[in-house]
């Protein structure tokens, strides 16, 4: 039985893929009407950083849904990374777009730690769940 708290991680984590998607989409249509930029290798480097990190989050998400147990860090670092992202916009005179970043975050970390999503997200490629 999945727990309610792996659907809400990989929900938040699809979200936060989801969102650098939209970024990587908007950020390519600006490279490619000539907005603008310092250098173009480096814009292009950022823009296939943004797509491979949307590609991983997704993978992330959907391999927490599947119980496996590598997901659990790679959700964790990218909250972590998220709530860098987050706090400095909050105290930056952006509170709504802050504790849109923090709230799901915090909520990710707490989540990650509860003893039904560590015993759900145990398994190993291959093997059936270990506890």
């Amino acid at each position: 039985m999945r727990p309610r708290g792996i659907v809400v991680i990989a929900v938040v984590v699809a979200l936060e893929a989801t969102a650098l998607l939209v970024a990587a989409v908007w950020y390519g249509t600006q490279l490619l009407t000539g907005a603008p930029v310092l250098s173009f290798w480096g814009a292009l480097f950022t823009l296939c950083l943004l797509l491979a990190f949307s590609v991983w989050l997704f993978a992330v998400a959907r391999f927490l849904l599947r119980g496996f147990r590598w997901p659990r860090a790679g959700a964790l670092v990218a909250q972590i990374f998220v709530l860098t992202i987050g706090f400095p916009t909050l105290t930056g005179g952006y509170p709504l777009a802050g504790l849109t970043m923090l709230v799901p975050a915090v909520t990710a970390i707490v989540l990650l730690f509860d003893k039904r999503v560590i015993a759900f997200a145990s398994r190993a490629a291959g093997a059936p769940p270990a506890l």
